[in-house]
């Protein structure tokens, strides 16, 4: 059964209109993914936003050793952004970013076992504990990646907290290296280069180009030379060094590396609450709720 409330989902998804979605939805029988294939396939939606809205609140941070060669992003989250402008809560986050960098924790589970190096004698999860407590909040440290590199690891944080970027050198300067991390928090690749993306992800967007292609009017076998030239527009979109460079329109992130002698292995980036949905509630109703 198709309700208003997948139709809504579907909408805010792809951009498509109310009634191209409670058709889609309806000819897939409620089936979210491939209604959004569907409306790919008329070039009625241009992607999939599988991540869902940015609603939680916290912080995003970074953190890099003295030598310049480990890193560590993560993701604390809070109730509300109150919590994020906390003196006492950043001074939390970046120290467990500093400990996932002097520790290296494999997994959150084991970095809240660990004894914090905030406060010796104490679990990062006792700290954690108090922390709430004492702000008043419930918080969570959702994520996070280490990077060590044989070059260097460079930092960027924008907007007070709201996407933090890491990325680990294999060759090249730290000027470079915050461009790179600009690159990514602007432009939001998934891949560093086209041979790590999966070949289930391709063969996916290749049948979908194939299809928008034939709806076109397109025959099959035009339309598959048609979608070898459109491939490239996808890793363009997805590769970091495929991608336009952001400073620079008229030369890509390639061509950006390959003149300064530099190399990217990995990056990672991370944006505050992002594929997390927020319960939304009437503030009227949450009074009354309290109150009862």
């Amino acid at each position: 059964m198709v309700t208003a409330s997948l139709v809504k989902e579907l909408r805010e998804k792809t951009g498509a209109g109310m009634m191209d979605c409670k058709k889609v939805l309806t000819e897939t029988d409620g089936d979210m993914e491939k209604a959004i294939e569907l409306l790919r396939e008329r070039g009625i939606a241009k992607a999939a936003k599988k991540s869902g809205r940015i609603a939680a609140e916290g912080l995003v941070e970074a953190y890099i050793s003295e030598d310049g060669k480990t890193g560590a992003i993560v993701e604390v989250n809070s109730e509300t952004d109150f919590v994020g402008k906390n003196e006492e809560f950043k001074i939390f986050v970046m120290n467990v970013a500093k400990q996932i960098v002097e520790k290296q924790p494999n997994d959150v589970e084991e970095l809240l076992a660990q004894e914090s190096i905030e406060e010796a004698g104490k679990t990062v999860q006792e700290v954690l504990v108090e922390k709430i407590a004492t702000i008043g909040e419930n918080m969570n440290i959702r994520r996070f990646e280490r990077f060590e590199s044989e070059g260097l690891v460079e930092k960027y944080i924008h907007g007070d907290g709201k996407i933090a970027v890491l990325v680990n050198m294999k060759k090249g300067n730290h000027e470079v290296a915050k461009d790179i991390c600009m690159q990514i928090a602007a432009a939001r690749p998934e891949y560093v280069r086209k041979e790590e993306v999966p070949e289930e992800r391709v063969s996916k967007e290749m049948e979908i180009l194939k299809a928008q292609t034939m709806n076109e009017g397109k025959p099959e076998a035009i339309a598959e030379k048609i979608v070898q030239g459109r491939i490239g527009k996808f890793y363009e979109e997805i590769c970091l060094i495929d991608q336009v460079f952001v400073k620079d329109p008229n030369k890509k992130v390639s061509q950006l590396l390959s003149e300064t002698d530099s190399e990217v292995v990995a990056f990672a980036r991370f944006e505050k609450g992002e594929g997390i949905e927020k319960k939304e509630e009437n503030f009227a109703e949450e009074v009354m709720n309290q109150l009862k």
